[in-house]
């Protein structure tokens, strides 16, 4: 009640314009909130989900592993 009065007699006649800028105010800084708390979130999520790994005789997204199809090189006998 104390602070209903202060603000009548302070603000007076812009004390709608001064409620709704306050009220504005409020919920720009909880919709700030809340975006940053679904960032850690998403973050958390991203953290606890196990990362795929690649080792070199398993099959990766490009297929099976491809043996070379060159034949080995072998230098020519030497000249006596």
């Amino acid at each position: 009640m104390a602070i209903g009065v202060v603000a009548v007699l302070l603000f007076g006649s812009k004390l709608p314009e001064v409620a709704r800028s306050l009220g504005g105010t409020y919920r720009e800084f909880k919709r700030g909130l809340n975006d940053v708390q679904n960032q850690f979130r998403l973050a958390e999520l991203e953290a606890s989900r196990p990362k795929p790994t690649v080792k070199q005789d398993e099959e990766d997204e490009f297929g099976p592993p491809v043996a070379s199809s060159a034949p080995k090189f072998t230098p020519p006998p030497a000249k006596e």
